[in-house]
């Protein structure tokens, strides 16, 4: 089934757009697609209906409405660059896992929703994705390559449901030092899988781009698919 946008509401009342996608039976757990620094744009929304192939309602929220909304660019030139950067330095983090909690939220009361929500971001995502582990309801959470964990830590002990993250090895924007801190953080929790991709740089998974590795993808991917089988499932 093609993708629609449609409108999700903050717990204040206001108003924001996320890509939906539903599966071809119209009916499934629902996954939170936590978009990239380059807005909800074809990656994201690949990567929504993906899930929704899989069996998922998949939505992808506009994380960056409240600086502008729509934004919708590509890693493909230096003038995208600096505009993703420029976005990522503007962005309210707390704000944003709110609208992550208003998207869960939308999505429970959905009827095509027939089981429990999760969450999966990349990059900036991957930061959202491990607090929505510890600040949300989110009942598993998966995040690619986050830039910024480390410096969020001291939040690990809120995290009461599953949560994997993949870590690139060689991540220009999470080095071995940050690395190091996230493992030495989390490695004795309980609800925290960590997976080491050796080798590997920022957005290994991300098709199309510079450092996308397919075999890498292809594992995580897969890593990913058998955790929200085994604790999505209504």
């Amino acid at each position: 089934m093609a993708g629609q946008d449609i409108s999700i509401k903050t717990d204040t009342g206001e108003s924001f757009v996320g890509y939906l996608s539903l599966p071809a039976s119209g009916q499934g757990p629902g996954v939170v697609v936590i978009q990239e620094i380059f807005g909800v744009n074809k990656v994201m929304r690949d990567i929504a209906d993906t899930y929704a192939a899989q069996g998922y309602v998949a939505l992808c929220p506009d994380l960056f409405w409240r600086i502008e909304p729509g934004i919708s660019i590509t890693d493909q030139t230096e003038a995208e660059w600096k505009q993703a950067f420029d976005l990522f330095q503007k962005f309210d983090v707390p704000a944003g896992v709110k609208d992550i909690q208003a998207t869960i939220s939308h999505l429970r009361k959905q009827s095509a929703c027939t089981g429990k929500v999760g969450a999966v971001g990349f990059c900036l995502g991957g930061l959202l994705a491990y607090l929505s582990a510890t600040r949300t309801d989110s009942d598993a959470s998966v995040g690619y390559y986050g830039v910024g964990i480390e410096s969020k830590l001291d939040e690990a002990a809120k995290i009461s449901r599953p949560l994997m993250l993949h870590i690139a090895g060689e991540d220009e924007y999470c080095g071995k030092e940050a690395q190091a801190q996230i493992h030495a953080g989390l490695d004795s929790h309980s609800r925290v899988t960590l997976h080491d991709y050796p080798g590997m740089n920022h957005a290994f998974a991300r098709n199309g781009g510079a450092h996308y590795d397919s075999a890498a993808a292809t594992l995580a991917n897969k890593r990913t698919g058998d955790f929200f089988s085994a604790h999505l499932s209504a």
